[in-house]
């Protein structure tokens, strides 16, 4: 496999060093930065009343942005969490909220159990492995997210693409392909 950049081989290269810089964050660092990307969501997405967010459920040393998922629904949000329910094929989002029962999905993340109600989002939450200057998400490889904004916007669904992670995750490009679809906003914190 050929290691120039853009290729598969670069990506998985660039991708397994970015998740042990960010797993070798110490937990109060993260937690610190945790509570920043929370500040600056508030100030990203102000009014979330009535809107569904789908965050996700923190892996590998992502940011934890559960508790200000349910501060949001305090404020009147509707939560959900995306859902693989196939190799190659879009995610299924469905509804959540603290507290509900959930099971093992891909990888052993916790998600909705199947017959929980499946939604729409208004702002997707997507953690990164690495992020350029166009707001390119480098992700795990599987090409998820990518399908998923791929079919809302074929469904003619406008929901809102925010890329959190940590500063150190900054790219100068990730060579995106044609399929990848950049972010909207992101939000990247010191730690």
């Amino acid at each position: 496999m050929e290691n120039t950049p853009g290729s598969a081989a670069w990506r998985k290269e660039k991708r397994q060093a970015l998740i042990e810089n960010r797993q070798a964050i110490p937990v109060a660092a993260r937690l610190a930065a945790d509570a920043q990307l929370a500040e600056r969501l508030d100030e990203m997405v102000q009014d979330v009343s009535g809107k569904t967010i789908s965050l996700y459920w923190p892996f590998r040393g992502e940011p934890d942005l559960r508790k200000w998922a349910a501060a949001c629904q305090e404020r009147g949000a509707r939560l959900a969490l995306p859902v693989v329910v196939a190799k190659a094929t879009p995610l299924e989002f469905r509804r959540w909220q603290p507290g509900d029962k959930l099971e093992k999905g891909v990888w052993n993340i916790p998600v909705p159990p199947e017959g929980a109600e499946v939604v729409l989002p208004d702002i997707v939450l997507s953690p990164v492995v690495g992020l350029d200057a166009q707001n390119y998400r480098l992700g795990y490889g599987g090409g998820f997210f990518d399908r998923t904004l791929a079919a809302l916007r074929d469904k003619g669904v406008k929901a809102r693409a925010i890329g959190v992670g940590y500063a150190h995750q900054r790219m100068d490009t990730i060579h995106p392909h044609e399929f990848d679809i950049p972010m909207d906003d992101a939000i990247l914190i010191e730690t």
